[in-house]
């Protein structure tokens, strides 16, 4: 048995970092040691995840590359067993730039899923099965699979998503967050029309991420509570994966038994903590509960 089993999502990142967001326009800019890490949404949720003391285990596809070399590695190394499968097309990458105050832009190659579902049902239904809860990344791959993860949910066990950046009417996204008990997804494209998304998603839990702003709680009854921001430990070095950060503490919190607000302050915590670390590699006991 595990506590959290994450669907989908792991990859690396090339992290630059730059003088400036955006980049001011240049032939050519000297910037520090270009890095390739673990990185991608999954591997950020996983990891985050193991720091807080979970039992995690991950499900996903790898290309047989120098990346998905590092994947594993780094897996091995946090102590999270994967599931995986071999993907023809290479491991997903991305190239986050991140500024000196550690904000980010992220340039991501998804690397699309090529052939029949790598999974078959009843794996995905046994590995379901085995946890107390399940987070899914919106890889495309797991689309044909998301029938298959619902019914296979133990009574008692929540399912939950990360939307990120969705505009509320991009059609790919609306499968998983009708599949989810509890959906996250970013303020950053939906602004003031967040409260209404939350609406035609009741009676699920929506959770509407605003970064340094803190975030927004919609408990599928009508209702809004504010989640205030958190401040980081130490100075911010990079902010990519504060997200999954916030996901993965609210997961945490919520399978301690916490209520849901206080589990959702918690996790602002957490996403501040993560800010404060270089890469998603984080230290165990990254932070406490309480």
């Amino acid at each position: 048995m595990v506590d959290l089993l994450v669907v989908g999502g792991l990859g690396v990142d090339v992290r630059v970092r730059v003088p400036a967001l955006p980049l001011p326009a240049a032939d050519s800019h000297t910037v520090e040691p270009i890095e390739l890490r673990i990185g991608n949404t999954g591997a950020g949720v996983a990891l985050a995840g193991r720091a807080l003391g979970l039992r995690v285990r991950v499900v996903d596809t790898l290309g047989a590359d120098p990346a998905g070399d590092l994947v594993r590695a780094a897996l091995t190394r946090a102590g999270v067993p994967a599931v995986l499968a071999q993907d023809s097309g290479g491991t997903r990458r991305s190239v986050n730039l991140v500024d000196p105050g550690g904000r980010r832009t992220s340039l991501y190659d998804p690397r699309p899923w090529q052939g029949e579902p790598p999974f078959s049902p009843g794996q995905i239904a046994e590995l379901v099965a085995d946890a107390r809860h399940v987070h899914l990344s919106i890889m495309d791959w797991v689309v044909p699979s998301l029938a298959a993860v619902r019914a296979a949910l133990p009574a008692g066990v929540s399912l939950s998503t990360d939307l990120h950046d969705w505009d509320g009417t991009n059609p790919y996204h609306r499968p998983f967050a009708e599949a989810a008990d509890l959906v996250l997804v970013s303020g950053v494209r939906l602004g003031e029309r967040a409260a209404a998304l939350a609406g035609t998603l009741a009676p699920r839990t929506v959770v509407v991420t605003r970064g340094a702003d803190g975030a927004e709680l919609y408990p599928g009854d009508g209702t809004r509570v504010v989640v205030p921001p958190a401040a980081a430990p130490g100075p911010v070095v990079d902010s990519n994966g504060a997200g999954d950060a916030f996901a993965a503490g609210l997961i945490a919190g919520r399978l301690r038994g916490e209520p849901l607000t206080e589990a959702a302050r918690y996790a602002a915590r957490v996403a501040a903590a993560a800010c404060a670390h270089d890469g998603m590699e984080y230290p165990p006991g990254l932070l406490p509960a309480g």
